[in-house]
């Protein structure tokens, strides 16, 4: 019996890091994958509009969002979330926290098809929200279809009240799509495998500077460095 004891310990010591491991590569993978989503989305004829990039606080990118046999209508993603640096999300894009996307009735519109989801934060509240603790869209924080193109209007009564402005690209098309009824929430295990085992809150992460952009994430922190290095919101909404 001891004998049986040991050598279930001994299997245990050798497939757990093992296990750990195989977790971390998949949510580094992950991450990678955000950056790659977001600079193919930036580069496409018509995507999101400069002026609402430039505005925005925070970008969530979910790329390989599935739909959810298991909930009708529902589905889940996960992916990530970087936000401008300093006390008015002012500064550089910071180290990216993991996301969790679940639930929402837009499963319908993804049938069997895999959907990468890009979703702009325009203010402060609606960055701290996420950031605190699971929002459900539509209730905890407003959210609309974003508009596209380079010459679309991006000054509409919906944009402006929008905390969120949400976009999608299946098959190769991009385009603004309702989340409402969709909830996002700190993926705080994805978090501890990104970071090396620490256990890190989401405002940590991205508010208080507490790590450096980690290697999986350096793609997704310099393709928004390039294209929207500034905050251009009124200095009245940053505080």
């Amino acid at each position: 019996m001891k004998k049986l004891l040991s050598t279930l310990i001994v299997i245990a010591l050798v497939y757990l890091p093992l296990g750990a491991t195989a977790a971390d590569s998949k949510e580094t993978e992950r991450l990678e994958n955000c950056g790659t989503v977001m600079e193919e989305v930036l580069n496409v004829p018509d995507n999101i509009p400069q002026k609402l990039l430039d505005k925005a606080e925070c970008v969530i990118v979910i790329p390989s969002v599935l739909k959810a046999a298991f909930v009708v209508g529902g589905a889940y993603g996960r992916g990530a979330m970087t936000c401008r640096n300093g006390v008015h999300f002012t500064g550089k894009w910071s180290a990216p926290t993991m996301i969790a996307l679940e639930g929402g009735s837009f499963g319908f519109q993804l049938g069997a098809e895999a959907t990468d989801f890009v979703i702009l934060v325009m203010n402060p509240r609606g960055a701290s929200a996420i950031l605190s603790s699971k929002v459900k869209l539509g209730a905890d924080a407003s959210a609309a279809a974003g508009p596209k193109g380079r010459d679309a209007e991006a000054d509409t009564n919906v944009t402006l009240r929008a905390e969120m402005l949400t976009y999608s690209r299946s098959r190769g098309l991009f385009a603004g799509i309702s989340l409402e009824g969709s909830t996002l929430r700190p993926d705080d295990n994805a978090n501890t495998a990104v970071y090396g085992g620490r256990h890190l809150s989401a405002t940590a992460i991205v508010l208080k500077n507490t790590v450096h952009v980690p290697a999986a994430g350096q793609k997704l922190s310099s393709v928004l460095d390039k294209k929207a290095r500034r905050n251009a919101s009124e200095p009245k909404s940053l505080k």
